[in-house]
């Protein structure tokens, strides 16, 4: 089973980037978008993994004491960068050191389960699109090159006010499992683990 940790959205802010995507959407057909169901923030990707190692992972997450975090969803970018992009993000703000602390302290946990630690700093963002080919990655990746198929999205975005989804409060976490399927993946809940 395919398995990741990360931070759920609030219904209020779902629907808001739902009505935003049904408003860009046209300016980008050829890309795999995100279904607003499946929307969140990712703590840490953890991969391929046995129903065995999933039980262990959620025992190791269960032992993770950490504060609620306040999260403040505003702005888009595009990854690795707005010249060869591969992901449309919307930016997630705020939470600041208590957020990039969880996302450490579940690196961290998952490390001594032999799961390989993050190679790169944490950066709290929530998927939009994918475009092109090969990884989903946020960082540069060997294969990018110059991809056409956000330009048209970047030029109307260019004209208009960078948006404001709203804030929330994250007060558990969750460890997701992924399944791949013909209208892209679905995500179901394993485990949740709450934050006070």
């Amino acid at each position: 089973m395919r398995l990741f940790v990360a931070l759920d959205i609030d219904e209020s802010i779902r629907a808001r980037i739902a009505r935003f995507l049904d408003g860009v959407r046209e300016f980008a057909p050829d890309v795999r978008w995100v279904r607003p169901e499946s929307l969140h923030v990712t703590l840490k990707f953890i991969g391929e993994k046995s129903e065995d190692d999933a039980d262990k992972i959620k025992l190791a997450l269960a032992t993770i004491a950490s504060d609620t975090v306040d999260l403040t969803f505003r702005g888009y970018g595009f990854f690795p960068g707005a010249r060869a992009p591969r992901v449309f993000w919307i930016g997630s703000e705020g939470g600041g050191s208590k957020l990039t602390s969880l996302a450490a302290t579940v690196d961290e946990n998952l490390a001594k389960l032999d799961i390989p630690k993050e190679e790169h700093p944490f950066n709290a963002h929530v998927t939009l699109a994918r475009g092109g080919r090969g990884s989903g990655s946020p960082h540069k990746q060997k294969s990018d090159g110059r991809n056409r198929s956000f330009q048209r999205l970047q030029e109307k975005l260019a004209a208009r006010p960078a948006p404001d989804f709203g804030t929330m409060t994250a007060r558990e976490f969750f460890l997701y499992q992924s399944q791949p399927s013909p209208g892209g993946s679905e995500y179901t809940k394993l485990a949740m683990f709450v934050l006070k």
